[in-house]
């Protein structure tokens, strides 16, 4: 999850629109082409869970698939520009929280790695949860 984002939900929804469902690598072509500002961040968010999925799981990068991806909206952060006569505007910076969720297809079983703010939760068929452990810290 990439949480905190500064970039509006709805610029970055129709990003992931058109990631959904699709393949890992095929997904990575996609981020590439497009040229939107919204599509660097999400880029980095797939690759990162990709990597930790092969890491951590075992899975191989080219059997995953972007299974599921939501975009919600986070807090705005409020500023004020002084302007001229002592008078001020306020500028709203608008951010997001973006879930990527990725799913091996080359499995029997329906394991999922579940990206959230803390780290990554392992979710089997049963649905079960436990944290995985990243970079020598357990979430």
């Amino acid at each position: 999850m990439g949480a905190r984002r500064s970039l509006s939900a709805h610029k970055a929804r129709r990003v992931i629109d058109q990631i959904r469902g699709r393949s890992y690598e095929e997904t990575l072509m996609i981020l590439e082409l497009m040229p939107y500002r919204a599509c660097y961040p999400i880029f980095k968010l797939v690759y990162s869970a990709a990597a930790n999925a092969s890491h951590n799981m075992g899975f191989k990068e080219s059997d995953l698939i972007i299974s599921q991806a939501e975009v919600n909206e986070g807090t705005i952060v409020k500023k004020l520009k002084p302007r001229a006569r002592g008078r001020s505007y306020p500028i709203k910076r608008p951010t997001c929280h973006i879930t990527i969720v990725l799913k091996d297809i080359s499995k029997d079983q329906d394991y999922f790695i579940w990206l959230r703010k803390n780290g990554y939760v392992y979710i089997d068929k049963q649905g079960l949860c436990r944290p995985v452990q990243m970079h020598g810290l357990v979430s």
